[in-house]
């Protein structure tokens, strides 16, 4: 799961310490282009919005999360963020958790979840809310072959023992 999280949302997790300002710099210049609003927001930052703080976005929020984003890449371990992560991050309407996706979508535990099945609750993180991993849209197995496809390049994590 958390190769096809790091393929659909933050490809350079692993290498980067928090932000990913490649990312941050294209989806201003979307933004100022006129183009789709897409975020720039890291696997580290969800995870400080998530845990610390509150949905709606204000540049209160973004400020606090900015805070904590830093203060988490200092503490934790890139595994430990991705945990945190993975067990917090909304899959669904009341659906928070890969464990609580697993077993409510396809009736499994997040441990027996497939290459593909990770790849499709993985499509789903753009919006869960709208998105739905147990009956999925033409527009979700697209994303989810495109996201099988790029799993193949993500760097795996390293051995380490800060927690």
């Amino acid at each position: 799961m958390p190769v096809a999280v790091m393929a659909s949302e933050d490809q350079r997790f692993l290498e980067h310490h928090g932000f990913d300002f490649k990312e941050i710099k294209n989806a201003v210049g979307d933004q100022i282009e006129g183009k789709r609003r897409r975020g720039g927001s890291t696997i580290s930052q969800q995870t400080a919005k998530n845990v610390f703080l509150w949905p709606e976005s204000s540049w209160t929020r973004k400020g606090f999360e900015v805070y904590f984003t830093i203060l988490i890449e200092l503490c934790w371990s890139k595994q430990r963020i991705m945990e945190v992560y993975l067990n917090s991050i909304e899959m669904g309407h009341g659906i928070y958790g890969v464990e609580a996706v697993a077993r409510d979508h396809f009736n499994t535990d997040a441990r027996q979840l497939t290459r593909s099945q990770c790849a499709l609750i993985s499509a789903t993180l753009p919006n869960p809310l709208k998105y739905n991993s147990a009956h999925p849209s033409p527009y979700m197995l697209k994303r989810q072959q495109a996201i099988l496809g790029q799993m193949k390049h993500i760097k795996r994590f390293p051995l380490t023992t800060k927690q």
